[in-house]
């Protein structure tokens, strides 16, 4: 019996019933066979060596793609790291192996303790294993059969995940040439370790079995893995650059903000720091004008009731903070939550007084406070936090307007994101999530109405499935920063459930009662990560109308301490941040100590300029220095203040 097997170019190949993706490829060409390292067979990636049954829609995986490099680092991490920490820690148990962006980890537990300084060493050991050039092979077997196996290997781990398996047969058990190793693993895995490309191991921490803290404590080792040293030592560099730019380093060095314990994930904003934050939000206060929202502010504090209308009390209460007040003299205990999200009370505004579909659409805006409950080992400087400000806005609106306010939404969040210093940005679909209110009949409308929306416009996107709110699908806008770093901030959510848990109504043409469409949409996300963004984007030299200190004017010798005060308050008059630096310090040391604060300008005022009305005038990044009048410089820095 014969099998067709359809390619990517639509041509077919005709192979025996059985025959395996090696088969494929050799089929095709002796050099395909050599590349191969593993087949896509309906969508679904298999090992090279799988047989094939019926007729498919096939792909060869090569080792140069994308989906080769993925089988790379998995088949490094479930067949050579964990052989190689077994090897030098033999009374290790070991635990989960997967992939991640640009690389892999492993999860062990063991009594011994494992630093940073014991990478080289497992490294040494990981090169061994590979100069092996081991053919890797899949055994599959049952649930009896798989536990035997790992139970006299006595690793815990890999008992308990078979026990929580479902299914009784196929288990994937991944065997090298001597068959002294083997792991429990999803695959595919390379044919051969002769595959495995240039690696590093990078760091070391410690994770909880599960991602649950009523767990054991796992050490977890990371590493990065690529198809040549190019592409290796450029990310290695990236990350170099990317802990030099780190929001929390320089936040510190500029004086920005800080955390501490008795107040976790929530922000100490510095004066500076709180500059950047109100200059940021007043511009995009400016352009939310500029397209007719109307700002509103609403409660921190609301009763249970409302959440439980809303559907968030079922769906978000672990990630709410809840409050019960008994008061001395109170006739009744009351449950209020911290507002995780402002849409509830947003709906509560739009229901004060009755609505025409003559007046919709109607557009809120609020710079919104909330919290949610993140757990402590998730929260990462301002990146994650538990307290935190969304530039939060709806929009009540037709089934009829929907396209039109998206088209709308995209053209404000471009402009605000081009200002910004981000000029291109991706956008994704997402569709509904396992946990969600609403009928799927209800979901079936706003997920056909987003995506049609999107696509009459001609935006590319792409599909991604289960990410929507638990109340609608979203656009979600992805930036890409200086380092290639891809940051999830916009986001445009379609909800059509909301409006009739809430009773949000307008009188239609017909003269009848309608729920509105709930538009949810930010442009920045938070203030709090998209600052932490902005500053590792820029590595702290922030655009000139955003920083924090724009100006600091600095005296060479005391003598010109009445000139540079002069020289500052000019600067204020036309309302540039300038600060005066009249210590007795060099000025070698005080223009150090303001590039490391970032600060874009400083001007050096001595004996020459205050007889010349004179200013020099040193930008950061430059070692030259710049001579020019009063009334010049002065201008000069009143038209760089401009977004």
């Amino acid at each position: 019996m014969r099998m067709k097997l359809t390619l990517p170019d639509n041509s077919v190949r005709e192979l025996p019933k059985g025959s395996s993706g090696y088969d494929l490829a050799n089929d095709i060409g002796a050099g395909l066979a050599k590349a191969a390292v593993a087949i896509e067979v309906d969508g679904m990636h298999q090992d090279l060596h799988d047989s094939i049954e019926k007729d498919s829609s096939v792909s060869i995986i090569t080792i140069d793609s994308e989906a080769g490099l993925e089988i790379m680092r998995h088949t490094l991490t479930a067949q050579v790291l964990a052989r190689a920490l077994k090897n030098i820690y033999p009374k290790s148990s070991l635990a989960i192996g997967p992939t991640i962006d640009n690389g892999f980890y492993y999860d062990i537990e063991t009594d011994e303790s494992i630093s940073i300084d014991d990478l080289n060493r497992i490294e040494d050991e990981m090169h061994k294993i590979i100069e092996s050039k081991s053919s890797i092979t899949k055994k599959l077997m049952s649930k009896k059969e798989a536990l035997s196996i790992f139970k006299s290997l006595n690793e815990p781990y890999k008992q308990s995940i078979i026990n929580e398996a479902e299914q009784q047969e196929d288990f994937q058990l991944y065997y090298q040439d001597d068959d002294k190793f083997v792991d429990l693993c999803r695959g595919p895995h390379l044919p051969s370790l002769s595959f495995i490309g240039p690696f590093k191991l990078t760091k070391v921490s410690g994770a909880y079995w599960k991602g649950d803290s009523n767990n054991k404590m796992l050490t977890r080792i990371y590493g990065t893995a690529w198809n040549n040293e190019k592409e290796l030592k450029k990310y290695l560099s990236d990350i170099e650059e990317a802990k030099k730019r780190d929001h929390r380093k320089l936040g510190k060095e500029m004086d920005l903000f800080h955390f501490q314990d008795e107040a976790p994930g929530m922000v100490f904003w510095h004066p500076y720091g709180w500059t950047i934050y109100r200059q940021l939000q007043n511009f995009i206060r400016e352009r939310l004008d500029k397209y007719d929202y109307k700002e509103i502010n609403t409660p921190l504090v609301v009763d249970r009731k409302l959440w439980e209308a809303s559907g968030h009390w079922d769906k978000y209460r672990e990630n709410m903070f809840i409050t019960e007040i008994d008061e001395e003299h109170a006739n009744e205990k009351r449950v209020n939550a911290l507002k995780p999200m402002n849409c509830p009370c947003h709906v509560q505004i739009y229901n004060q007084g009755i609505k025409s579909y003559r007046d919709l659409p109607i557009k809120f805006a609020e710079f919104g406070s909330c919290h949610r409950y993140e757990p402590s080992g998730t929260m990462h400087g301002l990146m994650r936090v538990r307290g935190f400000t969304q530039d939060d806005g709806h929009i009540f609106c037709t089934e009829d307007q929907i396209e039109t306010q998206t088209g709308e939404f995209i053209e404000l969040l471009s402009g605000i994101y081009s200002d910004l210093g981000f000029q291109n940005f991706d956008i994704k679909l997402s569709t509904r999530p396992e946990t969600r209110v609403g009928s799927d009949e209800t979901w079936d409308k706003a997920e056909l109405s987003l995506e049609s929306a999107i696509k009459n416009l001609g935006y590319p996107y792409k599909i991604d499935d289960g990410d929507g709110a638990f109340y609608g699908p979203k656009l979600d806008f992805v930036l890409t920063d200086a380092l290639g770093r891809e940051w999830q901030c916009g986001t445009f959510q379609l909800d059509f459930n909301l409006p009739d848990r809430l009773d949000a109504e307008y009188i239609g043409e017909d003269g009848e009662k309608h729920n509105p469409v709930m538009i949810h949409r930010a442009v920045l996300g938070s203030f709090e990560r998209f600052i932490g963004i902005l500053i590792e984007n820029y590595a702290g030299k922030l655009p000139f109308w955003l920083a924090p200190q724009q100006v600091v004017v600095a005296s060479i010798v005391s003598e010109v301490n009445d000139y540079a005060l002069e020289v500052c308050e000019l600067l204020k008059q036309k309302g540039i941040r300038a600060d005066v630096d009249l210590r007795n310090e060099k000025i070698g040391y005080k223009v150090r100590e303001h590039s490391a604060k970032k600060v874009p300008f400083i001007f050096a005022i001595g004996k020459k300029e205050k007889t010349d009305k004179s200013l020099s005038i040193r930008q950061i990044g430059s070692a030259d220095t710049k001579s020019v009048s009063l009334n010049e410089g002065i201008e000069f820095i009143y038209n760089q203040n401009k977004v």
